[in-house]
């Protein structure tokens, strides 16, 4: 059995606060995958390389899509998602859109109250159906789904010879970066 020595208490959370804090690690992962990124060639964010999407650009559409889709569920829009659409902007734009999204995101889960976190909210999820789930257990899922896809990218680059991925675990977030 692995034991470890802790050598400081932890902080107090609780269900806001951890909310809140994937909110934030969200963007700041998200930062960091498009900063590592934007140091590799252009042209190879178009690459395709067998995956969930076809490449680089098309993952990190996805993920910008998603986490829209939820983000204007929670402010109470009827959100719309396109399955199977292609970005055709630039790497950048893509790159540009999606740390702006995770910024609207954090900010706007920095700006509920903890009762506002538990509250329940109503979606219409295009593949599932009509939904009412807590605050928290979107932003729970939301903030999965960028990691997954995190990952993908990350494999992705690895199939294209980057072997230099940055952190992005949370935890590490958590001890390192927080």
């Amino acid at each position: 059995m692995l034991h470890a020595t802790i050598t400081t208490a932890a902080p107090a959370a609780s269900l806001a606060s951890l909310t809140r804090d994937y909110a934030v690690y969200n963007e700041w992962a998200n930062q960091q995958l498009v900063d590592w990124l934007q140091a590799k060639p252009a042209h190879l964010a178009d690459e395709a390389v067998p995956s969930s999407f076809a490449g680089i650009k098309q993952t990190l559409f996805h993920i910008w899509q998603v986490q829209s889709f939820w983000l204007g569920a929670l402010q109470g829009r009827e959100p719309e998602i396109a399955y199977g659409a292609v970005f055709m902007g630039s790497v950048e734009d893509v790159y540009a859109d999606i740390l702006q999204q995770s910024a609207a995101f954090t900010s706007y889960i920095r700006s509920l109250g903890d009762e506002e976190l538990e509250e329940i909210c109503y979606v219409d999820i295009p593949f599932v159906g009509e939904v009412m789930r807590p605050v928290f257990e979107i932003v729970q899922h939301t903030m999965n789904h960028s990691s997954y896809h995190r990952g993908q990218l990350i494999t992705i680059g690895h199939q294209l010879g980057w072997h230099d991925a940055p952190m992005t675990d949370y935890m590490f977030y958590l001890l390192r970066v927080k």
